[in-house]
């Protein structure tokens, strides 16, 4: 009897257990094109154990018989509650891209954009993807309203000039401010991996960057690095070529050495008549005459006792282009021809990323070669990155994001000088269609210096052949470009650590740790051989800055809304930063070895001069910002920002930083309910606030300096910067 009391009393057990929970099956599709979303987190709402969705979008997951609803979260859909049915369920999640409900990335934290009282413009990763650029500043042209982009120079992976809402400064830095991972970024922004970014927050208004204090009057640029999503491991491989060609075409110039030959001779012989008062025949001999004195290059021949230009001013047509002296051949080139080329850019970039409930982590490599359009114009970067965040427990949240790029930049010196006898473009552009770019043999095969492997230049200076030029004499920038090299080299660190605490819901504490290292080597050959510094035996120059940079960071943050209406959102921070910069140069003359680039390789009697300096700066700050949400209507912000630079006397070095904004969402509104067909968002903001800028160019700039000299004794000094308290 008690056997079967007890196996009633187990039946009965399992009846009322299976009573109380019950499976729900379905699956997971995007809204856009009905596409399975794998890794979708499925949890009961009011508690229990969740799961998540397969490669088909396929899910299994059992309940408690009271649960109602199944919540469904994936990165980048909006988070979707869905009544449970006896029938499978078919869910559809729809993407945050494009949406008002969007979260951006701003100072110190994230906003909806719906709810953000600030001017702030977002470029996501899609639209940078889409564009092959070597530099990040590259990718906001001609894509955020108000922000400025210059490129003054194609040397590839130089940065563009960006200019937020206009210039911010007469005497002082107009540069933006540049936040990489919410860490103030003083590194090479060519070292950042373009392929790396999620998203890029252009902050423009005091509202939005009043928190960055006396670094932030000329805008803020919030790069945000990308992590992993919900799901299985997803390996990328990226592989990009392209083309780098000069597209911004010459003026309409004189192309034909025929043509410039007779106008040439017809300015000649115009000043004969009118200045010297000779006869039409006088004036034509006098015109043929003072051709080569004009030109200085021979590069017509013309049977023997012909002139050059007939009496009507039109070329001999008995002339041939190309002369022989019996040791040189003359004849034109294309300068722009030669100079200019069609350079070639590979970048390949591998990831891997993913993330759980507790870890995410993104790793990526990239490798990009990047020539320019003239010789020896190049960028080459090795760049590797690793994000990872670590939920230790409900409440404690760890991270870090590292990255290290090498890279090498062949820089041709005075590519932007528009006086410069070595800008390969302005030479190109102007000089006169008769010159020769190379010095060739008597039967006309171009020169060869066997000794170091390259044609021989024409500088126009009478040294190269027996002719020279008025144009430039000592100049050839084709040569200058094959014989002299210049080039920097870069080592860029950059690390960021963090600590995260929930103490309680809605409350956050988190504590960072930056740092920056940026070790940048320069140098430059320039030959022996020929052009400008021949006669001093060639030149070369070796320069090294190590710049290091510590940021330290303390946020509180604590969000909270009441009665489903009122959201308050309040943050408090501390700041430091300090970066402390190493800079030594060496310059000699005199090489012994015309390649090598080591000022030990130049004669210490054409004396060697040394230069090396040490410079600090440092900035504290103390902030904290209120946000009030009424129904997603009304929005309200305070900021206040209390700040300290280095680069001020310590009696100025203070100052306070403020702003105000508010913003009514016009579309909330009852009377505009009907509208949502066609009305997404009107909002109505406005903003004042203070911002500051430290960017004075000089660390001590509160301070008399002087500029001591000597060799055997120390001069008293000479004041060449006056200082101002």
């Amino acid at each position: 009897m008690k056997k079967f009391l007890l196996l009633l009393l187990t039946v009965a057990t399992f009846a009322i257990a299976s009573a109380q929970t019950r499976t729900v099956t379905g699956k997971v599709v995007s809204a856009d094109d009905d596409e399975p979303l794998a890794g979708v987190s499925v949890l009961p709402v009011g508690g229990g154990m969740g799961t998540s969705t397969n490669e088909e979008g396929d899910f299994t997951i059992k309940v408690n018989a009271n649960v109602k609803k199944l919540r469904f979260t994936y990165v980048g859909m909006h988070t979707l509650e869905v009544e449970i049915t006896d029938a499978p369920l078919m869910v559809k999640m729809v993407s945050t891209d494009n949406t008002l409900d969007e979260v951006m990335v701003v100072a110190y934290g994230t906003a909806k954009k719906s709810a953000y009282t600030g001017a702030a413009s977002v470029v996501d990763a899609s639209v940078i993807e889409d564009r092959l650029v070597s530099n990040v500043t590259n990718a906001l042209s001609g894509v955020v309203a108000g922000v400025q982009t210059l490129s003054s120079n194609g040397q590839p992976g130089t940065s563009s000039t960006v200019r937020i809402r206009g210039v911010g400064s007469i005497n002082a830095s107009m540069n933006p401010l540049y936040v990489l991972d919410g860490i103030p970024y003083d590194g090479d922004i060519s070292s950042i991996n373009p392929s790396d970014i999620d998203q890029m927050t252009v902050l423009k208004d005091a509202a939005a960057a009043a928190l960055y204090g006396a670094r932030g009057a000329n805008g803020v640029i919030l790069i945000t690095t990308k992590s992993g999503k919900q799901g299985k491991t997803n390996v990328t491989l990226d592989m990009k070529w392209g083309a780098n060609s000069r597209q911004v075409t010459n003026y309409d110039v004189i192309s034909s050495p025929a043509e410039y030959m007779e106008l040439t001779y017809a300015a000649q012989r115009n000043a004969a008549i009118y200045n010297l008062g000779y006869t039409p025949s006088a004036a034509h001999a006098y015109g043929n005459s003072q051709l080569f004195k004009a030109i200085g290059y021979r590069v017509f021949t013309t049977p023997d006792g012909e002139d050059l230009i007939m009496p009507n001013g039109k070329i001999n047509p008995n002339a041939t282009l190309g002369y022989s002296n019996g040791v040189n051949y003359f004849t034109p080139d294309d300068w722009a021809d030669v100079s200019f080329r069609n350079g070639l850019r590979q970048e390949y970039n591998v990831g891997i990323s993913g993330a759980s409930e507790k870890f995410n982590y993104y790793l990526s490599a990239n490798y990009l070669e990047d020539e320019g359009v003239i010789d020896n114009s190049s960028f080459n970067r090795i760049s590797t990155r690793l994000n990872v965040d670590y939920n230790v427990t409900k409440w404690l949240k760890v991270g870090a994001n590292i990255s290290y790029a090498y890279s090498k930049s062949q820089y041709p010196d005075e590519q932007t000088s528009t006086a410069s006898s070595g800008n390969a473009f302005m030479i190109a552009n102007t000089i006169a269609p008769v010159y020769p770019i190379y010095v060739r043999n008597a039967d006309g095969t171009i020169a060869f210096n066997k000794e170091y492997g390259h044609n021989i230049y024409d500088y126009g200076d009478g040294k190269s052949t027996a002719y020279s030029r008025q144009f430039f004499p000592m100049a050839n920038p084709a040569g200058q470009l094959v014989y002299d090299r210049e080039r920097y080299l870069t080592d860029l660190f950059n690390g960021k650590w963090y600590a995260q605490l929930n103490p309680v819901k809605g409350l956050t504490i988190t504590g960072t740790v930056g740092t920056t290292i940026d070790n940048t080597r320069y140098n430059m050959v320039s030959n022996p051989l020929y052009g400008q510094f021949a006669e001093m035996g060639g030149q070369s120059l070796q320069q090294s800055e190590r710049i290091s940079a510590l940021n330290l960071q303390g946020l509180i943050n604590y969000n909270k809304t009441f009665n489903e209406l009122h959201t308050i959102d309040i943050l408090l921070g501390y700041e430091s930063y300090e970066q402390h910069d190493e800079y030594v140069y060496a310059i000699g003359s005199g090489l012994y070895n015309p390649t090598n680039w080591t000022v030990n390789n130049t004669l210490a009697n054409n004396q060697r001069k040394g230069y090396g300096s040490y410079g600090e700066y440092a900035t504290r700050g103390f902030f904290g910002r209120v946000n009030y949400d009424y129904n997603e209507t009304y929005f309200g912000s305070v900021s206040y920002r209390r700040d300290a630079s280095s680069r001020f006397h310590p009696d100025n070095r203070w100052g306070n930083f403020w702003s105000i904004s508010a913003a009514w969402n016009i579309a909330n509104e009852s009377f505009l309910k009907d509208q949502t067909s066609w009305l997404n968002q009107l909002k109505l903001r406005a903003s004042f606030g203070q911002q500051g800028n430290d960017g004075i160019g000089n660390n001590y700039a509160y301070l008399d300096q002087y500029q001591i000299t000597g060799e055997d004794n120390w001069s008293d000094g000479k004041l060449v910067y006056k200082g101002n308290k």
